[in-house]
């Protein structure tokens, strides 16, 4: 990886926290992890559940901001108001499911209900998105099973490989 540090963005969806009723305890989380990873994360933020509303602050993050990843949390189980993944496929202009199905295989090994989580992983442009689960220890099992083999997709993606098509 060159000097530069990968910037990252973490996202939480949550009604609750929004409105002040819960306090995020998950992207606080996740904000530590990366930056112990050695992330620059550059923003932080707490959303509702509003599908519109988490499609333009993603777009803004990828197209604006120029992050190279985002990280959401919440929004992505079975309750009604959940659409963070519906939200991350509308803006993505790839899928990039095997970040996803590495996260679930990964807490089936802890709990038969990961495959309950909705959780979506795509790329828009040059940045990866990916969505972690609301709680706590979910978000940290999940981002820790992905957060090694990142790094070279991110090289990839951001074009600071050279292996842009070599085997």
């Amino acid at each position: 990886m060159e000097n530069r540090k990968w910037r990252a963005a973490v996202v939480t969806l949550s009604d609750k926290g929004y409105a002040g009723e819960r306090e995020d305890q998950s992207g606080p989380l996740v904000s530590r992890m990366l930056s112990e990873a050695g992330y620059d994360v550059r923003k932080t933020v707490l959303l509702p559940d509003e599908q519109k509303e988490i499609e333009k602050y993603l777009c803004k993050l990828c197209d604006e901001d120029k992050m190279d990843v985002v990280f959401t949390t919440g929004g992505t189980g079975f309750s009604p108001r959940d659409c963070t993944p519906e939200a991350t496929m509308a803006v993505a202009t790839k899928n990039a499911p095997g970040i996803a199905e590495a996260m679930r295989l990964a807490s089936l090994k802890i709990t038969p209900r990961a495959m309950l989580s909705r959780g979506a992983s795509v790329i828009r442009g040059s940045t990866l998105i990916i969505n972690l689960p609301g709680s706590p220890k979910a978000a940290r099992e999940n981002l820790e099973a992905v957060l090694p083999s990142l790094q070279h997709g991110l090289e990839i993606l951001t074009g600071r490989s050279g292996e842009c098509g070599q085997k």
